[in-house]
């Protein structure tokens, strides 16, 4: 690859695990340059004769109008204060998250990581509106969530957030662009054509050619795309992903972490649920969550090397204990 400068500066990571394969086609012509930099790049396909046996590398390319790791200064568009969240099992109360505080800024790319178990999908769902706090407030967009009713978060939901999940969670009777368009129908923006806007973002994903195709007959990658398309379908503020990337294989994960990389950097605020320090990576900062705690918040690469000493610690104390 020939070595230039440019305003884009490249960032390294290691692949997310190899389990499944997924490819797509696109049609490009009928795009923009703007629209054709969320496509994948044809040109990093490997060469089929290849024999080499070393680990894929992801390389992302960021713009150099914010480094890495910098925390952008926008408004407060998340702020969780105090908050708790417990479920009653029986006689029995327990305790998922213990007085959590956070703040997301507008334009920020956080990463909320932690082992399976440790809290971070329920305050995901919380942020979300999935669900609500036990103790303590959501503040989003400068609204209590608390205070609103069901219909209200509802609403609010559905026009400021987008959610991406690990399985997709496709309807299978529908086609893709039926999937893509499925939001609008509780919650459309006035004066936009749904349909029309659902064809568009599936060209933007690099799926033209896939519109009619149920998502039996796509690959994981194209699947995801989908559901990235179905995400944007009302223009939230707020994208929420939870183990994006967990479904797919090496490469198809890193053209869908470079669409994520693409959208922050146009404005979008991504909140990525992982439990893999190299998807981690290639946010901004890193929150690691353990037993229901915020243990720390950093930049990406402090906050991973915080979450490999604990780990080294729960490893040494493990081989002590047993020895």
């Amino acid at each position: 690859m020939e070595d230039n400068k440019s305003d884009e500066e490249p960032r390294v990571v290691k692949s997310v695990s190899e389990s499944r394969k997924g490819a797509s086609g696109s049609e490009e012509d009928a795009l923009s340059s703007e629209d054709r930099s969320l496509m994948p790049d044809k040109e990093s396909t490997p060469d089929k004769e290849s024999t080499d046996e070393e680990p894929f590398v992801c390389e992302v390319k960021r713009s150099a109008k914010r480094a890495p790791g910098s925390v952008p200064e926008g408004e407060p568009i998340i702020e969780v204060i105090n908050v708790k969240k417990s479920y009653t099992l029986g006689d029995m109360e327990v305790l998922i998250l213990h007085e959590i505080n956070l703040t997301v800024r507008e334009g920020d790319f956080l990463a909320i990581m932690g082992p399976s178990g440790s809290g971070k999908s329920t305050l995901m769902n919380l942020i979300g509106f999935l669900d609500r706090p036990t103790e303590g407030k959501i503040i989003i967009k400068g609204r209590d969530v608390n205070k609103l009713s069901d219909k209200e978060i509802a609403r609010l939901r559905g026009m400021e957030i987008g959610f991406i999940f690990q399985t997709f969670n496709l309807i299978p009777r529908l086609n893709a662009l039926e999937n893509v368009e499925l939001p609008t129908y509780a919650n459309a923006r006035p004066g936009v054509d749904s349909h029309k806007k659902a064809r568009e973002l599936l060209k933007l994903v690099g799926l033209e050619d896939r519109m009619h195709h149920k998502p039996s007959e796509l690959s994981g990658g194209q699947s995801q795309r989908v559901a990235i398309a179905r995400a944007l379908i009302n223009d939230p503020s707020i994208l929420l992903a939870d183990e994006p990337t967990g479904n797919l294989d090496s490469k198809t994960g890193c053209e869908i972490l470079n669409m994520f990389t693409k959208l922050n950097e146009e404005g979008r605020t991504i909140v990525m649920i992982t439990h893999d320090p190299d998807i981690a990576k290639y946010a901004d900062r890193v929150v690691l969550v353990k037993d229901g705690i915020i243990q720390n918040q950093n930049n990406s690469e402090s906050g991973i090397q915080n979450q490999n000493n604990s780990e080294s610690g729960i490893q040494n104390q493990n081989n002590s204990e047993s020895e």
